[in-house]
């Protein structure tokens, strides 16, 4: 058994998204021999699920393992958005060592920042890898500097400042010492790994394990995954499992261990201490939960998690067309896959709304919850989604405490001046503007998250395409007060029916619509944006009048500009707080939380009052 644990390495891939974490934990899978010679291998394995492979984003963090000269390295790709940042703090409890990928010409960006100051301060002692090195803009040497310079600011001790450093390009396979000397394999990470990275820290004592990860198998039920931090674990032997105030949450036999072999999970005789394994059998024990032997009284320490920052109400849908798409459709559901969501991602918390069929979602960021509403909308549901809302806090002296950003913005230099101005209306400061390549601008702001919501979409329009926005949790800071929301009204149907184009042509001077020819439309649902700051009610139904009289060119065919296309991620962004986004498995649409126009304007008028 000491001798395993000798040959065993247990680290963590983090970076910022983009910068080449799966693709990197690619070429370690077919460099290490997992794939055989004539197995059809996918890109981007790690990403599994169907939203991480269209967005090309990581949301869930994955365990895989590898053998290399008779070592065996268990990998942790981690996900690179701020939004999925619950992952990253868990996995860090289950690694001795960290790989910080950095793009060689952006340096590392605040995701990158914001995962490696929760590296440090595990302890974890970094290997730094400067990725995409075949790029011809590549900063190599200021890259490594900027690194060092965020290590510093991070209060990294001096152990972790004397970094290890590697260069390479994870899409042509290699990384090396020298950037100067491209070689053809990933030996050198391989070696890096063996050598700075220190065997599994393992105590004495019978069986204890944290659990860090959750996941649901058809067979097998519950299945949660965490580093053996003491003693061994067999199937069918019986354990405790601790909350993590100690409170005893179930007893029962692990139905089986399984260990992880490449991309698959095998299941093994044994997990020693040291090791990441899999345990099933259990049907109430949580993330954060401590498996251990029934002699066992205290839990381990689970590391804390920063707190959700905006929230959503998700109802149910009833609207005209409610039930029509969707099998999923009643509060007992959505409540039900809430609570599941909720178990298996702790950054994500659901209460009860005030309102019987309405429910309370926090989470980290509008991405998070967006794809979470993605994935429901998949599985058949349909929903009422509110405009996200920020997660207020009180100060000691009773002051109310808004959640500020840091943001990042890379931008070409013709288009700084709008995005200074735009930030400046949303009541952001601005903490450092500098040139950031060749005619590109990096700017820094704290913002608060309130002004941030739907500017996404905005920032892209202003600046043509070229700007990247990057945000992180900064603080909670004093109230900044009112910003200013959406600047137009919108054009709301008067009646229920599907849409005429003769009827849409005759409106488009009012504004861009939001709907086809042809499309059911429901009283109260928003067809399209006013040009004027006034909500307008328009009869999308009204077809031409016929006479038995024809004149040439009165038939033609109506010519109708395309309508805006509203994502899911768009319309949440753009609705007001008296607005719904209605998901259903086949459409999104955007409607007012009253339809009737009577109890619209009712409401309008009370809380003008207030």
């Amino acid at each position: 058994m000491s001798q395993s644990i000798e040959k065993m390495r247990n680290i963590a891939i983090i970076a910022h998204v983009d910068h080449g974490k799966t693709t990197l934990v690619d070429e370690l899978l077919k460099q290490s021999g997992t794939y055989r010679e004539n197995e059809k291998t996918v890109e981007r394995a790690m990403d599994s699920n169907d939203i991480e492979r269209e967005r090309g984003i990581t949301i869930l963090a994955k365990t895989t393992s590898v053998e290399w000269n008779g070592y065996r390295i268990n990998i942790v790709d981690t996900p690179g958005h701020a939004d999925f940042g619950g992952e990253v703090e868990r996995i860090l409890q289950m690694v001795d060592g960290a790989i910080v990928l950095v793009d060689a010409s952006e340096g590392p960006m605040p995701q990158t920042k914001f995962v490696v100051s929760k590296a440090l301060k595990v302890g974890l002692r970094p290997i730094v890898a400067v990725n995409k090195i075949d790029k011809p803009e590549r900063r190599p040497d200021e890259v490594i500097n900027e690194v060092f310079d965020l290590f510093a600011n991070l209060d990294a001790s001096d152990e972790q400042l004397d970094f290890p450093i590697l260069y390479g390009s994870a899409k042509q396979g290699w990384m090396n010492t020298e950037y100067e000397n491209p070689t053809t394999d990933m030996n050198a990470l391989f070696q890096m790994v063996v050598d700075h990275v220190p065997t599994p820290k393992v105590e004495e004592g019978p069986f204890r394990l944290l659990a860090t990860t959750i996941s649901a198998d058809p067979f097998l039920g519950r299945i949660l995954t965490g580093r053996i931090t003491s003693g061994t674990v067999k199937p069918n032997q019986t354990v405790k499992v601790l909350a993590r105030d100690g409170s005893l949450v179930e007893q029962g036999r692990i139905s089986k261990v399984l260990a992880f072999r490449g991309l698959e999970r095998v299941p093994v005789d044994e997990g020693v201490a040291g090791d990441i394994v899999s345990l099933a059998g259990m049907t109430k024990a949580n993330v954060a939960d401590t498996f251990c032997d029934p002699s066992v009284t205290t839990p381990i320490e689970a590391q804390a998690i920063d707190p959700p920052t905006i929230s959503m109400t998700f109802r149910v849908n009833d609207s005209p067309l409610a039930g029509t798409e969707g099998t999923k459709v009643t509060s007992r559901i959505i409540w039900a896959r809430l609570l599941k969501e909720a178990e298996g991602n702790v950054a994500l918390k659901v209460d009860r709304a005030t309102d019987a069929e309405a429910f309370t979602v926090s989470g980290r960021g509008e991405l998070q919850l967006a794809v979470l509403i993605e994935t429901m909308r998949r599985e058949g549901f349909e929903l009422g989604v509110s405009r996200p809302q920020v997660v207020m806090q009180e100060g000691p002296n009773g002051e109310k405490l808004e959640p500020i950003e840091e943001v990042t913005i890379d931008v070409d230099d013709e288009h700084s001046g709008i995005v200074v101005q735009k930030l400046s209306e949303r009541k952001a400061d601005m903490l450092d503007m500098r040139p950031s390549g060749v005619g590109r601008t990096r700017m820094v702001f704290h913002a608060p998250t309130r002004g941030l919501i739907g500017y996404q979409g905005e920032l892209l329009s202003d600046t043509r395409g070229t700007a990247i926005m990057n945000r992180v949790f900064h603080e909670y800071a004093p109230h900044k007060g009112r910003i200013q929301g959406r600047h137009t009204g919108v054009l709301i149907a008067m009646e229920q029916g599907e849409a005429v184009a003769f009827a849409l042509w005759n409106l488009e001077d009012r504004g861009p619509m939001v709907i086809h020819p042809g499309d059911k439309v429901y009283a109260g649902m928003i067809i399209g944006e006013h040009n004027r700051d006034n909500d307008l009610e328009v009869n999308v139904l009204k077809g031409k009048k016929l006479t038995n009289m024809r004149a040439s060119g009165t038939d033609e065919a109506v010519r109708l500009t395309p309508p805006l296309q509203m994502t899911l991620e768009k319309s949440l962004a753009y609705i007001a707080d008296d607005e719904l986004v209605e998901v259903t498995p086949t459409n999104i649409r955007m409607r007012k939380i009253y339809l009737d126009p009577h109890e619209r304007k009712r409401r309008a008028k009370s809380n003008a009052d207030h």
